[in-house]
């Protein structure tokens, strides 16, 4: 039961290893709105991915801070330049995960102790590129973490259940050539059944169907522990 995670997951808060080298607890972070309603980027190309990435670090670093933030259950309004997240009948635009924007390169670790579930490369304008899924088991309960928009190089060495001691670094952010065309990030997210999926899950949901995934889907941030978010 996703209750049941949740609850694990409140219950050893602070406990967990980071998974890009930042204390995001500090809350040293810029936090973007990607909302439907948000005027920060109502004017923004999303297609111009190199203007859209140099809006997003210009912000991060006029703020004098190294992680941008893109929000969890978030109705967003930067997908309709994929037919990715067209649907039959409405297209999937709230965010299941979090967003970490780093710069391309920057490591990526094991919150706590896992197993390679599966490594996929993911390819397509809006997809995730490079992709890790990995395994995990807290007091019973099995669950799983992605971590999408990664360095093609930085995975090639990952195998099928090979074991991850907490904190150790198995890959790296990618760049925009690789990740889907997206601005440099780690697509970030926790799900309570993968559902038969493998090297890939989605990372968008449908409005209609919004409670559904994100019952499957929680908080994210249970493991970031990032404050006010």
């Amino acid at each position: 039961m996703a209750s049941d995670l949740v609850s694990v997951l409140t219950a050893h808060h602070g406990r967990f290893q980071p998974v890009i080298p930042f204390n995001l607890s500090a809350g040293g972070v810029v936090t973007f709105d990607f909302s439907v309603e948000s005027r920060d980027f109502a004017q923004i190309d999303i297609n111009d991915v190199a203007g859209f990435t140099e809006r997003l670090f210009v912000r991060i670093a006029d703020a004098e801070l190294p992680v941008g933030i893109g929000r969890y259950n978030e109705d967003r309004m930067i997908y309709p330049h994929s037919p990715l997240f067209d649907g039959e009948t409405e297209r999937r635009s709230v965010h299941l995960g979090i967003d970490l924007f780093v710069m391309e390169g920057t490591e990526v670790m094991a919150p706590l102790p896992a197993r390679v579930h599966s490594v996929a490369d993911n390819t397509g304008l809006g997809n995730y590129g490079p992709t890790v899924i990995l395994e995990h088991e807290l007091e019973g309960i099995r669950f799983w973490t992605l971590y999408g928009h990664l360095g093609r190089h930085s995975v090639v060495r990952l195998e099928m259940g090979q074991p991850l001691e907490a904190g150790e670094e198995f890959a790296e952010v990618g760049d925009l050539s690789e990740n889907g065309s997206w601005p440099p990030h780690l697509h970030f997210q926790i799900m309570a059944d993968l559902c038969g999926h493998s090297g890939d899950f989605p990372g968008v949901a449908a409005p209609s169907s919004r409670d559904h995934w994100l019952e499957i889907c929680p908080d994210p941030n249970l493991i970031l522990g990032i404050p006010n978010l």
